[in-house]
């Protein structure tokens, strides 16, 4: 018996120092894991900066042009439409693969998702609304 309370002893004694390792271990895994995700996050905010084409569709249909520049979340620069043909400044954010924008001088406003190197989503403007979908070109 005395072998028992000895192995008891031994455990009772270290089982608070084993509680610590396996918190910090945890705790430095979930550390690690948010890292990643802000990494990746960035990752793909980044990756929007250029040029991209793509459609609309609905009550007004066509083809636009986009040039992004990124300023930490903050996107601007300006859109090219087919219909109503011009182009227009542009301004808007992107948040975990959210991205909202919007053209103030046409009044249409876009939101959707961005994914590598395509986004797509809805738009609204005076005249209705619709869906747009682009891709990077460069």
């Amino acid at each position: 018996m005395t072998d028992a309370r000895t192995l008891r002893r031994r455990i009772t004694r270290r089982l608070p120092a084993l509680w610590i390792a396996a918190t910090l271990a945890l705790a430095c895994c979930g550390t690690t894991l948010a890292a990643a995700s802000a990494s990746s996050s960035h990752a793909a905010t980044t990756g929007l900066a250029g040029k991209w084409k793509g459609h609309y569709s609905g009550a007004v249909s066509g083809h636009f042009t986009i040039h992004w520049k990124l300023t930490a979340s903050r996107l601007h620069g300006n859109i090219t439409l087919s219909n109503p043909q011009g182009t227009y400044g542009i301004g808007g954010s992107v948040y975990q693969g959210k991205i909202k924008f919007g053209a103030v001088s046409v009044g249409a406003k876009y939101k959707g998702t961005v994914r590598g190197t395509s986004m797509s989503g809805t738009w609204t403007s005076p005249q209705g609304g619709g869906t747009w979908r682009a891709t990077k070109v460069s």
